[in-house]
């Protein structure tokens, strides 16, 4: 990985971690469970909490997930792919301490729920509008008390113990010592029990030295806890080795095509941060253009734009504000375009108006993601709130944010139906394989988008 990408990957650990503890003391402070017990079933108003919980908690887990096998499928060096013999101590301290917050999290949810059994019961029921699965709070146990898991989390926790201050030297020198925090903080739930420890060990010595080959201790320390959070972690169905890419004649076609403002709603295909998502197109990103777009738009003075240019030296590249799980940053338009299938609406008011909106969208980069998905409060963002806070009230751009599991929130579906009725924004083009092999303008874009099946079901959550 390079160095922004682990950057990146290390500000969604720490953000994660201020979140689940969040979500923890939220959950404890609004949840009664011995109440429950007592009277032996859950209300409404405590259904719609429990399937928050399961959203919030489900997303920051998937986010975690992907981000430890992303550090296994980008190793340091270039040509270095499926090889873990050039890890870094930061890939290492970063894939631990997701780890870590991984197991906390699962193992919370344990101790706050395991003995109320109508609360459990709750947790595995299925619901189809969520795309919750069945079974999905017995799932995330079962991999807890697995033997598999708990061997490979012993072996990266040992090679931490054996090597700590020198990794801890190289987070330092890194500005990574939040990590090490919060291993140090969770080292003791990391730790498997004796008993789990001698199965572990029975079943896999067999095969510990063929899994040393090519490999250092660095890089086994990763492969062991990527070994532990894989896809047993729970029933998430992605394809491995995928990696999301629109053809680059596609691509190409989609960056001479849009303009500032214009907002790209894309989907990757067998991402675990697709499920929990009813609706096709889980994300959307908003199109700000170079900065020499910036400066002509006459908002590169903006209080809330100068700032925010410091390191944006290059004018001819193009970027988007996105909301991804390390946050609000300003991002190659090549992030959103790392995907499979695309949508470009546009706004339906002037160029003066965009610039006002871009402005006023520019105040928000730098914030955590919302795992909440709580479009009531700003202080944390998904990746439509960027273009709902973006476009809200500007030349009388309004959005109708509906309730879902308890939140307000605006669905990348939503801003679909929005430009279909062409209210406020209109589809401008569309590439979606299933549905189209090349990119379609227009009206024709607007029939490829209203024919694809299931792709604008109900309104539900964003990427």
């Amino acid at each position: 990985m390079t160095h922004d990408q682990l950057a990146a990957a290390a500000r969604t650990v720490v953000q994660t971690d201020d979140y689940l503890a969040e979500l923890k003391a939220g959950t404890i402070a609004i949840f009664g469970a011995e109440a429950v017990a007592a009277r032996g079933y859950i209300t409404p108003s405590e259904e719609l909490q429990l399937r928050q919980l399961q959203l919030s908690y489900w997303q920051s887990r998937n986010a975690l997930f992907e981000l430890v096998n992303e550090l296994r499928r980008h190793p340091a060096e270039p040509g270095a792919r499926d090889r873990l013999d050039q890890a870094s101590p930061e890939a290492f301290l970063i894939a631990l301490a997701a780890a870590a917050l991984l197991v906390d999290a699962a193992r919370f949810l344990r101790e706050m729920f395991h003995r109320v059994t109508v609360v459990r019961r709750k947790l595995d029921e299925p619901d189809p509008v969520y795309g919750i699965p069945p079974r999905m709070y017995d799932d995330v146990q079962r991999s807890m008390v697995s033997a598999h898991h708990a061997w490979h989390l012993w072996q990266a926790t040992r090679y931490y113990d054996k090597h700590r201050n020198p990794l801890a030297e190289s987070a330092a020198a890194a500005g990574l010592q939040p990590l090490v925090a919060i291993i140090d903080r969770l080292r003791d739930r990391l730790r498997p029990s004796l008993w789990t420890f001698l199965k572990t060990r029975f079943r896999v010595r067999g095969r510990r030295a063929v899994r040393r080959i090519g490999r250092d201790l660095l890089g086994r320390g990763i492969y062991q806890i990527q070994q532990a959070v894989s896809c047993r972690m729970a029933d998430v169905k992605v394809r491995p080795g995928h990696v999301p890419a629109l053809p680059p004649a596609i691509s190409e076609q989609v960056i001479a095509l849009v303009r500032p403002g214009d907002v790209l709603v894309v989907r990757k295909e067998f991402a675990a941060t697709n499920y929990f998502l009813p609706g096709y197109w889980p994300h959307a990103a908003l199109y700000v253009g170079t900065l020499d777009d910036v400066r002509r738009l006459g908002i590169a003075d903006h209080d809330h734009v100068r700032p925010r240019l410091i390191n944006w030296t290059d004018g001819a590249s193009r970027c988007v504000l996105e909301a991804l799980k390390d946050g609000v940053r300003i991002r190659p338009v090549d992030s959103p375009l790392a995907s499979d299938s695309v949508v470009v609406i546009r706004p339906l008011i002037d160029a003066s108006m965009v610039a006002a909106a871009l402005a006023q969208g520019f105040m928000h980069e730098g914030k955590p993601y919302d795992f909440d998905f709580d479009f009531c409060s700003s202080h944390r963002l998904v990746c439509t709130e960027v273009v709902y806070r973006a476009y809200e009230g500007i030349a009388d751009v309004r959005f109708d944010l509906l309730r879902h599991v308890g939140r307000f929130a605006l669905a990348a579906g939503d801003l679909l139906r929005m430009a279909l009725a062409r209210r406020h924004f209109e589809v401008v083009a569309c590439y979606s394989p299933p549905h189209s092999a090349t990119l379609e303008f227009g009206p024709a874009a607007q029939q490829v988008v209203q024919r694809m099946e299931g792709a604008l079901p109900v309104p539900g959550f964003i990427a």
